[in-house]
């Protein structure tokens, strides 16, 4: 039933101002979308939940010019291992190089990195954040959503009502939003309840930069360094052990002097409680309401990827708002964030399972030996850092392994025109892009897949070889040959770029813009042999 209501106090409401909604918003405001952001909690969460982001997250940071300001804050991570409490290594592995513009692997310490985030959506004026806005109740027609809320902790308070086009759900892992919506949440969280300790560094410690699984099916233990000194420790209770016998900082001590931590190494400085949930909604999207991060799925941490995975649905969803708002592509390409972003959160959910296995001793000796390399080969590249990939979305093509459609493009440094040497995406924009290689692309297209380019805004650059001379204003020079080996690799001459990097069409399967079904889906993640490029390079 459509409302009489024609009028809206803003284009997007964000429900919940955690990394996901914060991602939202800055996307949005970098694009002048307006959006309107709710946060019932009036500071900042001062815990530390995430540890790390890889390469794919710093990438979406870089296309807001965060990444600079972000990296202050943050520590590459060299490696990891598993050990068993004897010192044994059952398994480690030295980080590759990253592909996409960034190291593989970042420590972070959270509220750091969420300040610098928040901090930088200030300068968006089409972005009104409101702190102590508890929502009370969200009603959509097929015009809009209406969001409710009062002042959070003010008894009988007064309801402000917003009138929104679309909605963002990112009010975590409680969410009331998909509560009333009446979205089930199918899963599992796990019996086990698990204590963070959070401490600051006194001392270095052997080895202490080396992200640690210690492995016993007793006691496993994350043992991971985060950013600016900061330390942690996730450590699981045994059945017999309750909350109240861990009150205070002292009382957790002898679970890390089991570990051979000392009072000189560190000085703790808060520790927390949790279980692990392996869940997930039952639909993403409710007409105009969409659910992001938690409030859509929750997993185990073993894979560093459930903040993570949150970011990435922003990155998602908002750049398809941005195209349906402006009236350049179709509601229907909405439909397209759970075709997307599912399958995603559903694999790094596998991976922090099987990894927890390794974690707590529950693979048998046969998958344990399975983990290491065999004399003479090379380590295979373990599932946590296969390269992104869509398995079914707004994409054109074949998407299975093997086929350059739905991969990620890689972020090798290139030149313009002018000399301006920069990674790929600072020199490509925020939009969509079309390259070819040593080819004008508008050549290659169709005068109606041109017309439907255009229409996006698209940009079209020939890539050349550093020792061609260019030609148009728009070429790039790949000054190492990176890109167009991995463009050749697939067999594409032309490939059609999204603004989240990943290859929308190519002129294997046609240039033609993708329309909802036009790609055929892939039936399993791509595996790293599955890009033509040597993984390490």
């Amino acid at each position: 039933m459509s409302s009489n209501a024609t009028t809206y106090d803003t284009d997007v409401v964000i429900i919940g101002y955690g990394p996901s909604g914060v991602a939202s918003a800055l996307n949005l405001g970098e694009d002048g979308v307006s959006c309107i952001a709710l946060e019932k909690d009036r500071d900042l969460y001062q815990r530390a939940r995430a540890v790390t982001v890889n390469d794919w997250t710093m990438r979406c940071f870089q296309s807001l010019g965060l990444d600079e300001d972000l990296i202050k804050d943050m520590d590459e991570t060299e490696a990891l291992r598993w050990v068993r409490y004897d010192g044994t290594e059952i398994f480690g592995l030295t980080f590759p190089p990253g592909r996409y513009g960034h190291p593989t692997s970042y420590a972070i310490y959270q509220p750091l990195m969420e300040a610098t985030l928040r901090e930088a959506a200030k300068k968006h004026e089409s972005v009104d954040v409101r702190y102590g806005a508890e929502v009370v109740d969200v009603t959509q027609d097929a015009d809009g959503v209406t969001v409710s809320y009062c002042e959070q902790g003010v008894e009988g308070g007064e309801i402000t009502k917003i009138r929104a086009k679309y909605a963002l759900a990112c009010d975590g892992g409680s969410s009331r939003t998909r509560t009333q919506l009446e979205i089930p949440l199918t899963g599992d969280t796990l019996g086990v309840r698990w204590v963070v300790i959070d401490a600051f560094v006194r001392r270095w410690w052997p080895n202490r930069h080396i992200l640690t699984f210690w492995s016993d099916k007793q006691r496993p233990v994350v043992d991971i360094a985060l950013a600016r000194g900061n330390h942690r420790w996730e450590i699981p209770l045994n059945d017999h052990e309750q909350e109240s016998d861990f009150a205070t900082n002292e009382d957790v001590w002898p679970l890390l002097e089991a570990l051979g931590v000392s009072h000189d190494d560190i000085e703790i400085h808060q520790h927390a409680f949790y279980r692990h949930h392996i869940r997930a909604a039952d639909r993403w999207r409710d007409g105009r309401i969409f659910l992001l991060g938690d409030a859509g799925h929750m997993m185990p941490p073993w894979a560093g990827a459930g903040m993570q995975s949150g970011i990435r649905d922003a990155f998602n969803i908002t750049w398809k708002l941005r195209e349906v708002l402006a009236g350049r592509l179709p509601d229907e390409v909405l439909d397209t964030y759970e075709a997307e972003r599912r399958p995603n959160v559903a694999f790094f959910t596998d991976v922090a399972i099987n990894l927890g296995k390794i974690i707590k001793q529950e693979l048998t000796e046969e998958e344990q030996a399975a983990l290491a390399p065999k004399p003479g080969e090379e380590p295979q590249l373990p599932p946590l850092l296969w390269p992104p990939m869509l398995a079914a979305g707004w994409a054109r093509g074949n998407l299975a392994p093997g086929h350059i459609e739905g991969k990620m493009v890689i972020q090798p440094k290139l030149a313009n025109t002018r000399g301006v040497l920069a990674p790929l995406d600072d020199l490509l924009g925020r939009g969509f892009v079309l390259l070819g290689d040593n080819v004008d692309p508008t050549e290659v297209l169709t005068a109606e897949e041109k017309a439907g380019w255009d229409k996006l805004n698209a940009r079209y650059s020939a890539v050349r070889a550093a020792d061609q001379a260019t030609v148009g204003e728009d070429d790039l020079v790949d000054l190492h040959g990176e890109l167009l080996a991995w463009m050749r690799g697939f067999g594409a001459r032309v490939i059609a770029v999204r603004p989240d990097r990943f290859v929308a069409a190519s002129d294997i399967s046609g240039l033609a813009v993708p329309v909802a079904g036009s790609a055929v889906a892939s039936p399993v993640p791509a595996a790293p042999t599955d890009d033509p490029a040597p993984v390490n390079a």
